[in-house]
């Protein structure tokens, strides 16, 4: 049996983390695969599931965690469709929530990665430009930590927008009397991100101007839309970047990964007195937050 305790987990940028695991893995040694930042299996021995619900263990399985990199294992082929995508995070108690399940149905992932991919497997993708496309378990994950920030005729802000997946599903769950904005600091990813809306259930608010993603440095939100209900942060700052703070809105939350070796996924909440409480949702792996040209040098 593996030692859960010197797992490492991996992310890349707008990638994935996961929820708390209900399920413990009996399985030989994973080692980190370089390149994409994926978990290796070394040998192929069997897999099975068993529940641990009364053991207080950390969340610590993150990126593409041991737990669902293995059911893919098992399951062959993969996913090929998005309900059997959602059934399977439900399964597995990644999504709890009917919205969530609903927005993940409604917003085809297929549209939002590029052509000949298997879009519905649990698994991030290269979109280009030394960015991913989040693995649909944080998606989930995401969009469960920020639902009661979500609601009708609220205001989101999705930084490192990316293919615009997420900044969609925002914009579903606010509606058209609220706001989802994106901002990636790629224009090249800004204009395909419009395009792949354009495509989707989403398509409506963009044309009425609810939903709209924008070049810029992230780092910075986006005060003009400010304040806003909903933060989500898809890269590492070494600290909360004061500019975010103070675009949140009393009552808001921000969802960020914290620190620089070793970070935390951070659920940030501004009170209505405007105090602010950090709390760490679970061990992560990301890229910087940084700047275009470092991202496009590689970092």
């Amino acid at each position: 049996m593996m030692n859960l305790s010197t797992v490492i987990a991996y992310e890349c940028r707008y990638c994935f983390c996961t929820p708390p695991i209900k399920q413990l893995l009996n399985d030989n040694t994973f080692l980190p695969f370089p390149h994409h930042h994926h978990l290796q299996r070394r040998s192929p021995s069997s897999v099975f599931y068993s529940s641990f619900n009364s053991l207080k263990l950390p969340n610590f399985l993150t990126g593409n965690s041991l737990f669902f990199r293995m059911e893919r294992f098992r399951s062959g082929s993969g996913i090929n469709k998005k309900k059997q995508m959602v059934e399977h995070l439900q399964h597995y108690g990644v999504i709890s929530s009917k919205k969530v399940a609903e927005v993940m149905e409604t917003i085809d992932r297929a549209l939002f990665v590029p052509d000949g991919t298997a879009a519905y497997v649990d698994s991030p993708m290269a979109i280009g430009y030394n960015a991913t496309i989040s693995a649909p378990h944080m998606h989930a994950t995401c969009l469960q930590l920020l639902e009661e920030k979500l609601q009708p005729g609220m205001h989101a802000l999705d930084v490192g927008s990316g293919t615009g997946y997420l900044t969609a599903c925002f914009a579903i769950m606010v509606g058209p009397q609220g706001r989802a904005i994106g901002v990636e600091h790629i224009p090249e990813l800004v204009a395909s991100s419009i395009k792949n809306i354009e495509k989707s259930a989403a398509a409506p608010l963009l044309k009425e101007g609810s939903l709209s993603v924008y070049a810029g440095d992230g780092r910075e939100g986006r005060p003009e839309c400010a304040p806003y209900d909903a933060i989500h942060v898809g890269a590492a700052a070494p600290e909360i970047p004061r500019p975010l703070l103070d675009q949140l809105k009393l009552g808001g939350r921000m969802v960020i990964p914290v620190g620089n070796i070793f970070q935390d996924l951070k659920v940030v909440d501004k009170s209505l007195d405007g105090s602010i409480s950090i709390r760490s949702e679970t061990s992560v792996r990301y890229v910087p937050l940084t700047s275009r040209d470092a991202q496009l040098r590689g970092y």
